[in-house]
């Protein structure tokens, strides 16, 4: 990874991109991108993931998110992609209706045995990119160019008509997945601990929050 992305401080809030290898379609079925998402609540409820933003596209994913649970963010993130790399690829081996069964799996294989420290098959790309959020102007660069993903790949008209991102919780509705952090306009001193919850049951919501 570059000396430009690195997770330097341990509790920022960070954007991240992580594409499959070859950046193939495999979230183009309901049931693969069930997968992450599944994952995403897993983390929340139990590894100390907040997550302000999120979208998943047919071959890569954004996240918006921080660690607060004394673990360090690229470990959080690397247990993440591990879990969610054995899962799908598990997924396209079981299903019966998956038509590129072979290829996909002949490919994750390929990039396996390029890949030193992977055992068998490789599904994710090794780099993350993160961004560390600093500043209002980076944190709305981010999180709009995350929700209008899905615009700019002509999958949708509106960015929270795309459902399997945080776009709807940022547009008043609500998203399918509980518990994103919405980030509210800060101040010109800013503050990171401002954000509107959207699960009024989140139990990490111990920062300042704002009535919706």
């Amino acid at each position: 990874m570059s000396r430009n992305y690195k997770f330097k401080n341990p509790e920022g809030v960070y954007f991240v991109s992580f594409a499959v290898v070859e950046w193939i379609d495999v979230f183009t079925r309901t049931e693969y991108k069930n997968i992450i998402l599944d994952s995403l609540r897993y983390c929340q409820k139990s590894k100390g993931m907040e997550i302000f933003a999120w979208c998943i596209m047919t071959n890569h994913v954004h996240l918006v998110f921080r660690s607060v649970e004394d673990q360090k963010p690229e470990l959080l993130l690397g247990d993440f992609k591990r879990f969610t790399s054995k899962a799908v690829i598990k997924a396209i081996s079981d299903n019966l209706k998956e038509s590129r069964k072979e290829w996909l799996l002949e490919q994750f294989a390929k990039a396996g045995a390029n890949a030193s420290n992977v055992n068998k098959y490789q599904f994710w790309r090794h780099d993350n990119k993160p961004i560390e959020l600093w500043s209002n102007k980076v944190i709305d660069e981010k999180i709009d160019y995350l929700h209008n993903n899905p615009v700019e790949e002509g999958l949708v008209f509106k960015p929270e008509e795309y459902v399997y991102s945080s776009a709807r919780d940022y547009s008043g509705e609500e998203g399918v997945l509980e518990g994103v952090m919405v980030m509210k306009q800060l101040p010109h001193t800013m503050r990171l601990d401002s954000f509107t919850c959207k699960d009024t049951c989140c139990s990490s919501c111990y920062f300042e929050s704002v009535d919706a």
